[in-house]
């Protein structure tokens, strides 16, 4: 015999569905739903059939799999065609892709109404565009995980026939220890959903120019003082929001957005025209060390979180791993030279390779790269001198940019 509560959230569920499909049906007279919302540089324009709308699934096998078969043979075609034709327009990555299906399944079913359904969606929107992706039950949560075969260090993944699956909603559950309660697989097979998820961010959308605001920068190079008037867009936060800890050499290389570039590179060239290459390289690394506010992740943030260069820029306070990351941006777009990443045990730091080496030159691979730290340290630094605490410590070399290959 079912409790009271029990039977009334049943209740809520079933008229909650309800009430979506006679509205839909009432407003729009054919049981349709025409969404549009903005998205990045475009406007997504899809129909939702109210066939789509199925009853929140409960956390169970049998439940999520009836949910699932509601929706297999509803009139989904609609939205899927219009989420594969948006992302082919606008040449959206996979993660740029992922945050356009969680728009559309927050506006078909709000998260915050209903958690399951919402993630539902999610997991079928991207399984019927072709990606591999997973749901799973763990107590009281329902887990969502995609197939990805990349270097990410900072969030759940499991195993399947020699595959790896990484959690796509871990940030929902940030204190759940998924390893004390393993989340068990529901199984649903979908033909054609193959295709691995990339976290490889190489095109930033080309966000509409009113949508930016301006951030003053300004620092001083050799006793002189230089201004800069960034334009900077707030939905660059909302993309990296959960975002995870990918490999040093997907995180270097996630590049500026249009505006953003437009309104600092050119700048930052004008400035170094005339210097000699070294000159150049060190007015960038005493750009990065001094025109923003240094903290560590754990006072900024509560926890280690790598930010893009983009997101530096943004930001008010940064650590080492932001400082070199906009500090190889900003050399591989304006002189495009080799440099290599040297990771400490708790500092990372990049060695740039110049004609001649300049100081204590670190070999690698048989060639010489002079140091060049981006971050504020207690000594003032020139090129090719290591911080005196790191002088004897091991490091490890984490990324190579060769731009010849």
């Amino acid at each position: 015999m079912l409790s009271a509560a029990i039977l009334m959230d049943r209740l809520f569920k079933i008229f909650g569905t309800l009430f979506l499909m006679f509205t839909l049906t009432n407003v729009y007279g054919q049981g349709k739903q025409w969404i549009s919302f903005e998205f990045y540089e475009g406007v997504f324009n899809t129909n939702i059939d109210t066939s789509v709308l199925v009853p929140a699934p409960e956390l169970s096998q049998q439940s999520i799999k009836s949910a699932y078969e509601r929706l297999n043979t509803a009139e989904y075609r609609a939205i899927i065609d219009s989420l594969l034709g948006y992302r082919k327009k606008y040449e959206l990555n996979d993660w740029l892709y992922y945050q356009l299906i969680r728009k559309v399944a927050q506006q078909i079913s709000p998260k915050q109404n209903n958690y399951s359904r919402y993630t539902l969606y999610k997991w079928f929107f991207l399984a019927k565009s072709g990606y591999d992706a997973r749901l799973a039950l763990s107590k009281d949560r329902i887990i969502f995980y995609i197939f990805n075969d990349e270097d990410i260090r900072d969030i759940p993944f499991f195993m399947v026939d020699q595959k790896k699956f990484m959690c796509l909603n871990y940030h929902d559950y940030p204190k759940a220890d998924l390893n004390e309660d393993p989340p068990i697989p529901v199984t649903i097979n979908i033909t054609g959903a193959t295709k691995s998820f990339s976290y490889k961010v190489t095109k930033m959308p080309d966000f509409k120019p009113d949508n930016y605001f301006e951030k003053r920068l300004e620092f001083v190079y050799k006793h002189k003082a230089y201004h800069f008037n960034i334009k900077l867009n707030r939905e660059i936060e909302a993309i990296f929001a959960n975002y995870p800890a990918v490999d040093f050499e997907t995180y270097f290389n996630i590049p500026l957005s249009k505006e953003t570039y437009g309104s600092l590179i050119p700048l930052l060239k004008k400035n170094i025209q005339g210097m000699s290459q070294k000159k150049g390289v060190d007015y960038l690394m005493r750009f990065t060390r001094y025109a923003f506010l240094y903290e560590d992740d754990a006072a900024n943030f509560g926890n280690e979180k790598r930010l893009s260069p983009e997101e530096t820029l943004f930001a008010s306070h940064s650590d080492c791993d932001d400082r070199v990351a906009l500090f190889f941006y900003l050399v591989k777009e304006i002189y495009n030279i080799p440099m290599i990443a040297l990771l400490y045990p708790t500092h990372i730091t990049m060695a740039v390779q110049f004609d001649k080496p300049i100081g204590d030159a670190i070999v690698y691979k048989g060639k010489l790269y002079s140091v060049c730290e981006p971050t504020p340290q207690k000594e003032d630094l020139p090129i090719g001198v290591i911080s005196a605490k790191l002088k004897n410590i091991p490091y490890q070399i984490v990324y190579q940019y060769d731009p010849g290959h």
